[in-house]
């Protein structure tokens, strides 16, 4: 139990400090229907506005009046110090504070610039954005969860499970049986399986979350690349970490390999050694890409509402139903695909370690 929660914190707040960093995506949500009356509608910015990061949390545009939760603002300047507030001073990006506002152009946008008399400058930004916010109450929820699930089988051992621990066994056990034994064995696995299980289910829970449109879902975590980046950076720290001897040796000596490819240019253990680091390089995109394709293409059906409203209101009356049809179904492949990318992550993390912790006569 203790092991499971070690893992389970240290693993979320590493991905909480390097996202909180990684502001340089933030962007502020604007009200897309008002914006395609006023001036012509960019579908680009529309569903990239949708998809990065904010200081805020948007939740819906009457008429004039944004309504929106705020977020703490963490800013180190070195010009200044440090400074603490509410996005909320920030008049939803129409107004600075203290010297400081949010870029709306150039090569800082969607970036908290700060004037100074030597002219505008980027601090130290490690404010709760809208990705920060949804991992703290992801990771919190994950917490309660488990914590409780745990306890329950403490104290009733031979009980049958009920609730969330009848529904979430199948998955716990799968990920133990389907996945770390047979892929790292079955003498090394438990070693491991904490890591899996907190890999597996916070990818799951933050997929589904990005799916809700309403507060508090609707944040792209698993589609920002700085939260992928830390996970398989963990993946791969774990699987140097462990590597044991006849690991190295298959990368700069693999047997049965001509002499020819080894010397006089190491060819082969050059192509081995750059594979270790392109492994959590393909695992950082491939989960970012999939759950950005994914919004992308539901954000590219709406669009065509207002795309085809320009020509005629009438064409964008009767393209409607259809966008909304085609989004309903994006939407339902989306929880598959939400549940398929976390198997897919936590599979992949698990070989890597297998290979890493394979003894010589047992292959691979």
């Amino acid at each position: 139990m203790k092991r499971v929660l070690f893992f389970c914190v240290a693993f979320l707040l590493s991905i909480q400090v390097v996202s909180g960093i990684d502001t340089d995506t933030s962007s502020l949500v604007t009200d897309t229907l008002r914006e395609s009356h006023a001036e012509k509608f960019a579908p680009g910015e529309f569903m990239l506005e949708h998809i990065l990061d904010s200081h805020e949390w948007h939740i819906i545009t009457l008429g004039d009046h944004h309504i929106s939760i705020p977020l703490p603002v963490i800013l180190y300047s070195k010009e200044s110090g440090w400074h603490f507030f509410m996005s909320s001073k920030f008049h939803h990006g129409q107004t600075s504070y203290k010297n400081f506002r949010i870029a709306t152009e150039g090569p800082n946008k969607g970036k908290i610039v700060e004037q100074t008399a030597a002219g505008e400058i980027v601090p130290l930004d490690l404010s709760i954005t809208k990705v920060v916010f949804s991992i703290i109450f992801s990771s919190a929820l994950l917490l309660w969860i488990f914590i409780s699930i745990a306890r329950r089988y403490q104290k009733y051992p031979h009980s049958a499970p009920k609730g969330l621990q009848s529904a979430l066994e199948p998955f716990i056990l799968f990920i133990r049986d389907d996945i770390a034994k047979s892929t790292i064995g079955e003498k090394r696995y438990e070693k491991y399986l904490p890591y899996l299980l907190t890999l597996f289910f916070f990818i799951w829970f933050n997929n589904m979350l990005g799916l809700i449109p309403i507060f508090p879902g609707g944040a792209n975590v698993t589609g920002n690349i700085a939260v992928t980046g830390v996970m398989a950076l963990f993946t791969f720290v774990i699987t140097t970490i462990s590597a044991n001897k006849h690991y190295w040796q298959e990368i700069y000596n693999a047997p049965g390999v001509p002499w020819w490819l080894k010397f006089p240019i190491p060819l082969m253990p050059m192509i081995e050694l750059l594979g270790m680091f392109i492994k959590p390089v393909v695992l950082m995109v491939r989960l970012f890409a999939n759950i950005v394709a994914g919004h992308l293409i539901i954000l590219a059906f709406v669009s065509l509402i207002f795309i085809f409203a320009e020509f005629n209101p009438i064409l964008g009356y009767a393209v409607s139903p259809l966008s909304a049809a085609f989004s309903i179904f994006m939407g339902m492949l989306e929880l598959l695909v939400a549940l398929i990318q976390a198997y897919v992550f936590t599979l992949l993390s698990a070989i890597y370690f297998g290979l890493a912790t394979a003894e010589h006569h047992e292959g691979h």
